[in-house]
């Protein structure tokens, strides 16, 4: 059987709202009383509505964390369970709880308004959103704070962190075009992610500085997926380019095995780079050269941003970007130039 407050209060004798003032804390309670209610309290192992009492108060603690990609994606791409191990941790710090909503992307879009609505939440982190994504636009009309992991261009009053994408694209290409690589492909992430189109743009912008020739050819789009990196390096080996720079670690350990399968060897006929720097970079034979973004630091940045924004409302729209950096190893060769490493 539930107990309640009531059951609290006849078995001590008192009234319903001397046992709530002595559950909350209040000083305006006879000492004498107060130790008849704990009394009963301790004897019944009464565990108070915790949620009720935060409703009450106007904050829950409580975060929401919407992923809005396929559930299947979530569990398969280490980003993910790294993101979210590093934003349970900082809750926690805070005295914070998160509450994960996993769900389809097209059903989390009919439905995500009840999680919304629920009154249940202090505040919300999304994170590898697509770029037309709705969510935006009902957090916004909410009025609910929020942040982003990624920067969202379609809206300026967005609050976000992210990893700097872009200047991690131009390192790469940097360090293969010192590594004497003339005809650089590569594989991006999907063109409907900030991440895809940033990552796109410092691969453009970098053979523009290099004065080495964009061929459509040698872009290809990925997904994020073994089996995407995996195909779209296949499509690329016959057009013979000296090396690959791809917008994530999944995607580039399936290029590395693509490559060995067609008889390349890796770096001495194609340089691989990836980017996340996720554990899996280090598993590949070769092990990976890759671009490490800060998943953890980028996780803590959102959670402090965002309880920051729920204890100080503001219209004003904060914004964070971390470095990333260019971990150099075999498969771009960094053995046969140790000048390159860092």
């Amino acid at each position: 059987m539930t107990l309640t407050l009531e059951d609290i209060a006849r078995m001590a004798g008192v009234s319903r709202s001397t046992v709530s003032r002595v559950i909350n804390g209040e000083p305006n309670v006879n000492e004498s009383t107060r130790q008849k209610v704990d009394k009963v309290i301790k004897e019944l192992n009464f565990q108070p509505n915790l949620a009720a009492r935060s409703l009450a108060a106007g904050q829950t603690h409580i975060i929401g964390l919407v992923i809005p990609v396929g559930v299947s994606a979530i569990f398969s791409d280490p980003f993910f369970p790294m993101l979210m191990q590093s934003i349970s941790f900082a809750c926690n710090q805070r005295s914070y709880s998160i509450m994960l909503w996993l769900a389809e992307p097209e059903f989390e879009r009919r439905t995500v308004q009840q999680v919304l609505y629920n009154g249940l939440l202090d505040g919300v982190i999304v994170s590898s959103m697509h770029l037309t994504d709705p969510i935006v636009q009902t957090l916004t009309e909410r009025a609910l704070p929020f942040v982003t992991i990624g920067r969202n261009p379609m809206s300026h009053a967005t609050s976000f962190v992210d990893a700097d994408n872009y200047n991690g694209a131009c390192e790469a290409m940097r360090h293969l075009y010192r590594l004497g690589r003339r005809r650089i492909a590569t594989i991006t992430g999907p063109m409907n992610t900030i991440v895809g189109v940033d990552r796109l743009k410092g691969y453009q912008d970098s053979l523009k500085t290099y004065n080495l020739e964009y061929e459509p050819d040698l872009v290809i789009e990925g997904d994020f997926s073994d089996q995407g990196g995996f195909e779209a390096m296949q499509r690329l080996i016959p057009l013979k380019p000296d090396a690959v720079f791809i917008a994530s670690d999944v995607m580039a350990a399936a290029a590395v095995r693509a490559s060995q399968e067609a008889g390349l060897k890796v770096p001495e006929d194609i340089s691989i780079i990836g980017f996340d720097d996720i554990p899996l970079a280090l598993r590949t034979i070769p092990p990976l050269t890759t671009v490490r973004q800060p998943v953890s630091e980028m996780g803590a940045a959102a959670v402090d941003m965002l309880i920051n924004m729920i204890d100080h409302p503001s219209a004003e729209a904060h914004r964070t970007i971390l470095p990333t950096e260019l971990v150099i190893r075999s498969s771009c060769g960094a053995n046969s130039h140790p000048s390159e490493r860092r």
